[in-house]
């Protein structure tokens, strides 16, 4: 190893150690050491990026004995940007006084870092000789000594800053200006209003650009505070639209009545997308004494306007709003009413909450049914007995709506009320209600399974289609159980042949393949040709779950190809067999390229399974060689032709492989 490169890697080590042991560093001697040796880093002949290391070390452990050696490499293009960074966090006027010395012995790029750092110091001292450079010929230098004087921000920088402006050339207005605007939230910080409104009212003058006008606009309101109001109402009305919308945005910092009602008196005077923008203000702004305006707006007009002061309604979150919402419920315009209820649910408070009960006992229908709503989304679980209540009243109406949205309230504890509705429904609309709000409430529970025996526990003296239900939910709880349950009402020979047939349907789309066998003995012994159709179905539909081992998946394949007889059933058995990456897959499926009713779904499976046995590089010659006839006969059986290009070139990579063997 050479002795730069050895230089280098100590060094950097050296570095790094330092680094370490800064962090959480509480001995002020310790870290005086250790600011001494990056020091002594600086003044060697340490490589660039070992030096710049140690300044951004020293930015966080450096003290004063560190301002001179960082100083001394403000004048390196390569270095002065780190140097910079290590003196600006050092707490010691000596480094006000470096930055400051170095104004005049610094051109181009550190000299307009080091302007910067300057005004990132807020050094008041330096507002002379930085004004100087605002007549720079260097553009670049220009601004930055006008940004700088804008972060210094005191009077005199203001007046440097206001003096130049006069004659300030077109690529250098905006950071005058903008040093001018920080000048005067600065000076209005302070205390100092009366310098801060006269540079805003200056720049609000000028022929500068939107952002300047309108930082200036919004200073002037905001500074002169109750004084402002006439400025804002003057601008409310502006046909310039930045200078409007400027008005808007300062208006949601002005607290009080007096802004609401300024605001509430320019919309009737405005074009339809200023009134919108104003109308989205006086939302936000919460204020009651802007609900009159907006209601109006509300009721009629454009519907633009309309949507919007409906949305400013619900955001006051005013109960004062709920007759008027509920009357734009009845609008013939389906948006607005639509959105008159969606903005009523979300009013807050317990007014509203009084509101919907109050429509829950109302003898309308519409209102109750209204209030259903209301108390589902807001998620008014208190509501829960009155919607019990509803659901076993006389209203055919109400009845299946309330007893399907106790689903969504009612917890696990409720499950015995719920059942008792499902047992006593009456009509299909109730216990079909009912069957999904059971089905809601066992979902919710940590382990559904443990609810079966209390379904179970109802069937024998459940009516056909209240048993019917119940095994619809045993499907969803599941539970070794529950299938039981299913299956003996599968083999019950006395029992009503649409419990039969729906107890089927239920097995076929049980949760776990625990179904499986049965299936397959149904599917083999069944007398019925629909429910041999349906077991046989749903064990394909089995097989094809990608959550079952392939050699199970496939084991069940090979039992349904000896049942199948319809061109439904083999397209299913095919489109299972597609999915499983073998080579015995492949074999169950060639036969049926002889068929019709089924080559082309013969061909997309052969196609499928080629393509997941050639992923990768890796598949085995013997493999490969197994693949090249089936691939040949699919290339020909093919009628699509995107289907039979896929083979081809599948049989050209099958055939690759193989002759590697």
């Amino acid at each position: 190893m050479n002795k730069p490169i050895m230089n280098f890697a100590i060094l950097s080590s050296l570095v790094l150690a330092l680094a370490a042991q800064s962090f959480g560093q509480a001995d002020p001697s310790a870290a005086n050491e250790q600011a001494g040796k990056l020091i002594t880093i600086l003044k060697s002949d340490a490589p660039q990026k070992v030096k710049a290391d140690a300044c951004r070390e020293l930015a966080r452990i450096g003290t004063k004995d560190a301002v001179a050696p960082l100083a001394a490499m403000l004048a390196d293009e390569k270095l002065s940007h780190m140097a910079r960074y290590g003196l600006e966090t050092i707490p010691d006027a000596a480094v006000d006084d470096a930055f400051r010395d170095a104004l005049g012995k610094l051109k181009g790029r550190p000299l307009v870092g080091v302007i910067g750092s300057i005004g990132v110091r807020h050094d008041a001292k330096a507002v002379d000789a930085l004004a100087k450079f605002l007549q720079d010929p260097d553009p670049v230098v220009a601004q930055a000594a006008a940004r700088a004087l804008g972060h210094i921000g005191n009077s005199a920088a203001a007046k440097a800053i206001g003096g130049a402006l006069a004659n300030v050339s077109a690529a250098n207005q905006l950071a005058f200006c903008e040093g001018l605007l920080r000048c005067a939230e600065s000076l209005a910080a302070s205390g100092q209003r009366d310098e801060a409104i006269a540079i805003y009212d200056r720049l609000r003058a000028m022929q500068a650009p939107y952002q300047v006008r309108a930082g200036a606009l919004h200073g002037a309101i905001i500074t002169r505070q109750k004084e402002g109001l006439p400025l804002l109402k003057e601008h409310l009305g502006s046909n310039d639209y930045v200078l409007f919308a400027t008005a808007v945005r300062t208006s949601q910092e002005m607290p009080g009545t007096d802004v609401t009602q300024l605001l509430t008196a320019a919309l009737g005077q405005l074009p339809a997308d200023s009134q919108i923008l104003l109308i989205q203000a006086l939302g936000k702004r919460a204020d009651p004494s802007a609900l009159p305006a907006l209601f109006a707006l509300a009721k009629a007009g454009p519907k633009p306007i309309r949507l919007a002061a409906i949305h400013a309604v619900a955001e006051t979150g005013h109960a004062s709003a709920m007759p008027v919402l509920l009357d734009l419920m009845k609008d013939s315009d389906r948006e607005i009413a639509q959105l008159s209820q969606e903005s009523l649910a979300s009013l807050p408070g317990q007014e509203v909450d009084a509101a919907v009960v109050a429509m829950l006992k109302s003898n309308n229908t519409d209102q109750q049914l209204t209030g259903i709503e209301f108390v589902v989304r807001r998620r008014m679980t208190a509501c829960v007995p009155a919607l019990l209540q509803l659901a076993t009243s006389g209203d055919p109406q109400v009845r299946p709506t309330a007893t399907k949205r106790l689903g969504e309230l009612a917890d696990v504890g409720e499950l015995p009320t719920v059942l008792d509705l499902l047992m006593k429904a009456k009509e299909p609309r109730d216990l079909d209600a009912a069957e999904q709000t059971v089905a809601a409430v066992c979902a919710k529970a940590d382990n559904p399974e443990s609810f079966a025996a209390k379904l179970i526990a109802l069937l024998p003296q459940a009516q056909p289609a209240q048993r019917i239900a119940l095994l619809r939910i045993l499907g969803g709880v599941g539970g070794a159980d529950g299938l039981k349950a299913v299956l003996a009402a599968v083999h019950d020979q006395n029992t009503d042949a649409s419990i039969r047939t729906a107890a089927i349907r239920v097995l076929g789309g049980w949760k776990t393949a625990d179904a499986a066998p049965d299936l397959l003995a149904l599917a083999k012994t069944a007398g019925n040709p629909t429910d041999k159709t349906l077991c046989l179905r749903a064990y394909i539909g089995m097989a094809s779950r990608s959550d079952l081992p392939a050699a199970q998946r496939l084991a069940m394949c090979r039992e349904a190809s000896g049942l199948v007889e319809r061109d439904q059933e083999k397209k299913l058995l095919l489109g299972a067999l597609g999915s499983i990456s073998s080579l015995d897959s492949l074999a169950l499926i060639m036969p049926y390229l002889e068929s019709l009713g089924t080559k082309d779904e013969a061909c997309a499976a052969a196609v499928a399974v080629a393509e997941k046995l050639l992923q990768g590089r890796n598949t085995a010659p013997a493999v490969a060689a197994k693949l090249v006839d089936p691939l040949q006969k699919v290339s020909q059986a093919a009628t699509n032709a995107d289907l039979a290009n896929r083979a081809k070139t599948l049989l050209q990579q099958a055939q690759r492989r193989a002759g590697a063997n």
